[in-house]
């Protein structure tokens, strides 16, 4: 995608699929963009409320509007540097805090505590065999629902060259290890204390339903207050850093894709700017305000790589590597995916399933502090895979069953109104030469790309119409034209 010259991740679905899908394709990436902002600045606001006794509201709201204000000045420049300074602030700001809260009088050694009740329940914890399957969904969710995201691809197809963008996607990976590790310890600290001995109180954090906020209340109660401020600076700039790339990222499609490639192609870059920076405050606030009425972090973390492994995750799979997919697969493939996965249910949004799946049980919650009961349905079938997988074959079964038939003559070329099978060259599948701009690549920069795959084999599952450089609109034709 780099190499191609692509500008954001939809860019090859507006290039296949056409306007339209692109539009579709970007309702399920901005609400993971919205779910994951409202997540972080939830989580700052939590973490404010406990170490600077603020009200948490406000708190949401100060560092929404601190964030918003410098991706609407700066861009993606502004994200790029600022990030750099927060990712140091966030290492050291976690890892100075560790050792403080480790030599605190009240925490017991969490080697021995991850099997062995001393204050509370072991924290190494167990899995239940009855909930194997939903634990491989989750996993599976919050792995490969990780990929297609606007914020990863932002940077990447910003890279100077293919080559960094793979040697940055690398490194970023064995990054995330390291830069969990601390989070792991506080986690151990947490659930190895002697609460009684601290000033929080005799409760554990656990069974005051505190648990998503155990990163402040470590700080604040086993940790001098200096290093306290210190981890508050850590929170601050992890929460700055995520929120400022995802409100930029959904504004940036919304620009590009949805404004200008849909309806204005004729726009100055002056236009999308200012579209951009109208979104920016738009999408900004909409992620404020999920923040400020949702009650959970977790939750609200969860639910963001939701409908992006369920619907978007396939599509990129089809679009890039699945020859002959088309846009009618891709309409059959998201409403399978969009179907099962709402029919599931959500508890976290309070939505009852309507698709009861094999091994569904009910539970209960009880709140700790009001007494009240709550009942929800668990689905522990891995539903989630199940709409992924589902998706992705509706995808190629549509794409190849509707090629077939109008090719074939048995149904006319009059039903082809999306302009999917005969009319690949109307308006509304975008050409190469709409999407890629000679002054997006350095051509000398496309050598370096290597692929792991045999000639055959990339032959023949490569999607030459959105990867290839074909004579027509590969980028060095398009150099010549000008030229």
């Amino acid at each position: 995608m780099r190499s191609r010259g692509y500008v954001t991740m939809l860019d090859p679905f507006q290039q296949i699929y056409g306007k339209r899908m692109g539009g579709l394709l970007f309702i399920p990436a901005l609400m993971g963009e919205i779910f994951w902002s409202a997540a972080i600045l939830s989580a700052l606001g939590a973490t404010l409320s406990v170490i600077v006794d603020i009200d948490i509201n406000m708190s949401v709201v100060i560092s929404a509007l601190i964030a918003i204000f410098y991706t609407l000045v700066g861009g993606l420049y502004s994200v790029a540097y600022t990030d750099v300074v927060q990712l140091f602030c966030i290492f050291l700001g976690l890892w100075v805090s560790v050792p403080f809260a480790l030599s605190n009088p009240a925490v017991s050694s969490i080697s021995v505590t991850a099997k062995e009740a001393v204050y509370q329940t072991p924290w190494l914890g167990k899995i239940d065999s009855a909930d194997t399957w939903m634990w491989i969904d989750n996993f599976c969710l919050l792995m490969l629902g990780g990929i297609p995201w606007q914020v990863y691809f932002q940077r990447v197809l910003s890279a100077s060259s293919a080559t960094y963008a793979q040697v940055l996607s690398f490194i970023a990976a064995a990054g995330c290890l390291v830069m969990a590790v601390p989070s792991v310890l506080i986690g151990a600290i947490g659930a190895s204390t002697d609460w009684n001995q601290t000033t929080y109180g005799a409760i554990p954090p656990k069974e005051k339903d505190q648990s998503d906020m155990i990163l402040p209340i470590v700080l604040q109660h086993l940790c001098p207050p200096w290093i306290s401020f210190f981890g508050l600076g850590a929170v601050s700039a992890a929460v700055m850093s995520s929120a400022d790339s995802s409100i930029l990222s959904a504004s940036s499609m919304f620009a590009r894709n949805i404004y200008q490639l849909a309806f204005r192609q004729s726009a100055t870059d002056r236009e999308i700017v200012w579209v951009m920076r109208i979104t920016i405050f738009v999408f900004g606030a909409l992620a404020t305000a999920m923040a400020l009425l949702t009650g959970t972090v977790y939750g609200l973390w969860y639910l963001s790589s939701d409908l992006v492994y369920v619907i978007i995750f396939p599509q990129l799979l089809s679009v890039l590597f699945i020859k002959g997919t088309n846009t009618y697969g891709s309409v059959a493939g998201y409403v399978f995916g969009l179907l099962l996965r709402i029919g599931g249910g959500e508890p976290y949004l309070k939505l009852p399933p309507f698709i009861y799946y094999p091994g569904w049980v009910q539970q209960e919650k009880i709140h700790h502090l009001t007494g009240d009961v709550e009942y929800f349905i668990q689905q522990r079938f891995p539903f989630k895979t199940v709409s992924m997988l589902a998706s992705f074959l509706g995808n190629v079964a549509f794409s190849y069953l509707l090629k077939y038939l109008f090719e074939s003559g048995t149904l006319s070329h009059k039903y082809d109104f999306m302009d999917a099978v005969v009319s690949k060259h109307s308006k509304e599948i975008m050409d190469k030469t709409t999407l890629v701009s000679s002054d997006n690549i350095i051509l000398s920069e496309m050598a370096p790309v290597k692929t792991l795959l045999s000639t055959s084999l990339a032959g023949t599952f490569t999607n030459t119409e959105a990867l290839s450089d074909d004579e027509e609109s590969s980028p060095e034709s398009l150099n010549n034209d000008q030229e």
